[in-house]
C-alpha cells in the first residue's frame, strides 16, 4: 500500500529531507508506529506534517476534533496524545482492513476511551453529526474534499480550523487536465473545484501549506 504522493516531494529535496529527519522525533509506541508505517510505504502523513499539527493543536487546545479518514490510527492518536486526556476525538473510515488496524492500534495505546471510531462513509455519517467541533481534520478520498466541505463548514465552530491534507497531487495539480492520465482527472478536477472554493469564498479564510502533498487550513469568516 505504497503512497506514492510521499515520494513525489513538491519541494527541493534536500529540504524536504531536513524537514523529515531533523525535526522532533516522535516517541514510545507512537513514535514505532510511525516508523513501521513508513518503513511498509502505509500512507500516513508525512513528518513534517506531523510537526506542523503537533505545534497548531498545542496552539488551539481543541477540545472536540472530527478527523474523516482513519487510516490505521496514526493520526487519530497523535492528536489524541498531543492533546491529551480533556480531548475527544471522532474518526470516520469505511474500509473494514483499516478500520480493524486502527482498532487494534488504539487499543495498544490506551486510546479507547478517547478516541471514537464511527464505522461507515463520511457522505453518510457526516450529515447524522451535531458538533460543533473546535478542529477538523480531513485526509481522506481527494475526490470527495469539494463534497464534504459543506457538513465540515457546519460541523465546525466559528473559530475552529479546518485542515485538509494532500491537496496538490504531487505538484500536478495545476498542470492542465490533458496532461493528467485519464485515471486521475476525476481527482484533478475535484481538487481544483474544492480549492478554488476554499480561496474564493468571502465566507472562509484559508491558507495553503507546501507540507507533504499539500495542507490547506480553513477557517470561517465571522
Amino acid at each position: 500500500m505504497r503512497n506514492e504522493m510521499m515520494y513525489r516531494p513538491i519541494i527541493n529535496e534536500d529540504i524536504l529531507h531536513y524537514l523529515r529527519t531533523e525535526q522532533k522525533s516522535l516517541t514510545g509506541a507512537l513514535g514505532e508506529l510511525e516508523e513501521l508505517a513508513h518503513e511498509n510505504g502505509v500512507p500516513v502523513i508525512p513528518h513534517e506534517t506531523v510537526v506542523f499539527l503537533q505545534f497548531l493543536l498545542r496552539q488551539k487546545r481543541p477540545k472536540t476534533v472530527l478527523e474523516i479518514g482513519t487510516a490505521i490510527g496514526f493520526s487519530a492518536s497523535l492528536m489524541a496524545e498531543t492533546l491529551g486526556e480533556d480531548a475527544k476525538i471522532t474518526t470516520i473510515d469505511r474500509f473494514p482492513v483499516m478500520i480493524e488496524k486502527a482498532k487494534k492500534n488504539f487499543e495498544k495505546l490506551d486510546l479507547t476511551e478517547q478516541i471514537t471510531l464511527l464505522e461507515g462513509d463520511a457522505a453518510d455519517l457526516l450529515s447524522s453529526l451535531e458538533g460543533p467541533y473546535d478542529f477538523i481534520f480531513m485526509d481522506s478520498a481527494k475526490a470527495k474534499y469539494i463534497t464534504f466541505l459543506p457538513e465540515c463548514l457546519r460541523l465546525l465552530a466559528d473559530d475552529g480550523i479546518l485542515m485538509v491534507d494532500d491537496i496538490f497531487q504531487a505538484g500536478t495539480i495545476l498542470q492542465p487536465i490533458e496532461e493528467i492520465p485519464r485515471k486521475n482527472r476525476a481527482i484533478h478536477r475535484k481538487l481544483n473545484e474544492f480549492l478554488a472554493e476554499i480561496t474564493k469564498s468571502p465566507e472562509l479564510s484559508s491558507t495553503l501549506l507546501p507540507l507533504g502533498d499539500g495542507v490547506a487550513l480553513i477557517s470561517k469568516n465571522k
